[in-house]
């Protein structure tokens, strides 16, 4: 039998946050992962500055990171056409950037090790158990583990819950998405580009910039939005043929198989975020944004707060721990989920978007803070969180910053 403090079942970025933090405060934790590191993540690959913020904090540097690239210029086409272009700050950091989660989640693995976290990648979870003080967990090819807490940052399907009996079953998600990734792509790609269409609202279709002239493009729906998630492969070659996506592509595009479609959880304010001594953090909290489907940062800010609830109450006091935990996600996140599903509902009418679209691009300064705002640099609902104010609040540098 092993023994450790805590248990991180997920090596994602949400498992990675939770084992660096509690590895820095000197707890023994222990993560285990079905998949061997580096893997491949259904995601779109970008980074907000809420996430980019996150990142810095626990260690990780850019440089280690293989396909990290810096975002300088995000295109939004609103459902009638209209192209705006919103400028992030220059020379004060990084707001946003895209790199493939197959580099980023082992780099931040890494960190999680060298903090001191004992990493078994390649080991899944089998079956869990709650037995008065202690959880301990069946893992593939290390045997039984045994500790105060187990934290589950294994996905939507976490396989630690439904082994606790807290899963949803017949639970789907709020989004899917689809993307592939390209080779070849012009210059224009080298922006991040969003596209309303109007057929997919409040949707979108993507292009994220990825180093060597290479692309992350795909679409998100809503599963509530009248498009069947089983048709999103059969509206793929349509999307691509637009000829605006076809444009910023390019001629020399190139399509790297295979592509992949994925659900995205977005109830954090409805999820049960604990059972028992198992915190559960990530997409196996659900929390994810409602409007556009990111999730890397609310990844990171709950396996950091789990942790963090973990340290202050003890080994002894579970109670104190779960309650710690669910009242700080209610605090950071609740509020903008819901801020961003008001923002979601007006953007499900082609007036709606084509309106924040000429609206947000207006001005230099609409434009700038539209920017800042819609990667997160200042939360969603920060005009209803007072405590959250502060003199830099709209004007503050972003991460890495010289």
């Amino acid at each position: 039998m092993l023994e450790a403090d805590v248990v991180v079942v997920g090596g994602g970025p949400a498992g990675a946050a939770a084992a660096i933090t509690l590895a820095r405060a000197r707890r023994d934790v222990v993560v285990v992962d079905r998949a061997r590191f580096p893997r491949d993540k259904c995601c779109g690959d970008g980074l907000t500055a809420g996430a980019l913020r996150h990142l810095e904090a626990l260690g990780l540097r850019p440089e280690t990171v293989r396909s990290w690239q810096q975002v300088d210029d995000v295109w939004v086409r609103s459902p009638s056409g209209r192209v705006a272009c919103f400028p992030m700050p220059r020379g004060q950091g990084v707001f946003a950037a895209v790199a493939e989660r197959a580099d980023l989640d082992a780099a931040l693995l890494d960190v999680a090790r060298a903090a001191g976290a004992k990493v078994h990648d390649g080991h899944g979870l089998t079956d869990a158990r709650l037995i008065d003080d202690h959880v301990e967990l069946d893992v593939e090819g290390v045997g039984v583990v045994r500790a105060p807490y187990a934290v589950g940052a294994d996905g939507m399907w976490s396989p630690l819950r439904k082994a606790l009996g807290a899963d949803e079953p017949g639970y789907l998600g709020e989004w899917h998405a689809f993307r592939q990734y390209f080779s070849g792509v012009g210059p224009q790609a080298a922006g991040l580009w969003v596209w309303f269409e109007p057929d997919f609202l409040p949707g979108y279709a993507w292009s994220f910039p990825l180093p060597g002239g290479r692309a992350n493009v795909g679409f998100g729906i809503q599963r509530n939005s009248g498009i069947r998630v089983r048709d999103m492969k059969d509206l793929w070659p349509d999307l691509l043929a637009r000829p605006h996506i076809k444009e910023v592509l390019g001629p020399d595009a190139v399509a790297e198989a295979p592509h992949r479609a994925w659900p995205i959880p977005a109830r954090v304010d409805k999820a049960a975020l604990s059972r028992g001594r198992a915190l559960f953090v990530g997409d196996a909290a659900a929390a994810t944004d409602p409007m556009t489907g990111e999730g890397i940062a609310q990844a990171l800010l709950t396996g950091r707060l789990g942790a963090e609830a973990i340290v202050e109450a003890g080994p002894s006091d579970a109670a104190r721990a779960t309650s710690t935990y669910e009242r700080s996600v209610r605090r950071e996140l609740v509020a903008d989920h819901h801020m961003s599903m008001l923002l979601g509902r007006a953007l499900k009418h082609r007036k709606g978007a084509r309106g924040a679209v000429r609206i947000a691009g207006a001005t230099d300064w609409t434009r700038r803070n539209f920017a800042r705002w819609l990667f997160e640099d200042y939360p969603r609902a920060i005009l209803l969180t007072p405590r959250r104010w502060h003199r830099q609040m709209l004007t503050g540098p972003g991460a890495y910053a010289p």
